[in-house]
């Protein structure tokens, strides 16, 4: 698999088989991605892998939060979207959730069934490994975005192994959650969780493949 290949499939899978991965071929993962650009070279991520009876007990504590504290821990470290979302990204986050509910027959007056769909990204989507990415309270903007460098890394190559992911965001709503679980240091925050494993292909959600914007859209071009 080229790069452009791995770019091309990878997806944000949300139903995974319950097939073991190989942990061998995770630490060889998460080490080749530190050649990931990182300004300064400061490498700011620290990531914890998390699988087999201590993903299973995760599991069973998110099945309890998610009922008594559906909104999430009461202090967060920051707003996953903007307040206010304008468009065209107000109108692609709309879009992706439309389609995806669309795909899976839940209306949108069935609240309590997108509720109860959101809810499986606390169990990880069925996969088999779960990903948490933090990063030191110290840190800023510049060295969150070579967070994202690092985990883009990751999931291609993830794809290169013939793995799968999804990026999971929706953690940063548990942080004190998860903070306490991984016993996370104070001086660390957390960023985001993933998924890992292989993709159900008989699945109908995995049949999800978002829309992107045309190239024209968003880059210009001076001088070529």
């Amino acid at each position: 698999m080229n790069v452009y290949e791995a770019v091309g499939s990878r997806r944000s899978i949300r139903d995974f088989l319950d097939k073991p991965v190989d942990a061998g071929v995770i630490r060889k993962v998460l080490s080749a991605a530190a050649r990931s650009a990182s300004g300064g070279n400061l490498q700011p991520w620290h990531i914890d892998v998390v699988g087999g009876a201590d993903l299973d007990r995760l599991k069973d504590i998110m099945r309890t939060r998610v009922v008594e504290a559906p909104g999430g821990d009461e202090v967060k470290d920051y707003s996953i979207y903007p307040p206010e979302l304008v468009a065209p990204y107000r109108d692609r986050r709309f879009a992706v959730g439309e389609d995806m509910y669309a795909l899976l027959g839940v209306p949108r007056e069935d609240k309590a069934g997108r509720l109860r769909w959101f809810a499986r990204n606390y169990q990880f989507f069925g996969a088999p490994l779960a990903l948490f990415c933090t990063v030191d309270r110290r840190m800023g903007m510049p060295q969150w975005s070579d967070l994202g460098m690092y985990l883009q890394t990751v999931m291609l190559l993830l794809r290169e192994e013939g793995l799968d992911s999804c990026a999971q965001e929706c953690w940063a709503v548990y942080p004190q959650t998860i903070t306490q679980f991984l016993g996370t240091p104070a001086e660390r925050m957390l960023f985001t969780g993933m998924a890992i494993g292989y993709r159900n292909e008989a699945a109908k959600i995995n049949e999800l493949v978002t829309r992107r914007a045309p190239l024209e859209e968003f880059a210009s071009f001076r001088g070529i």
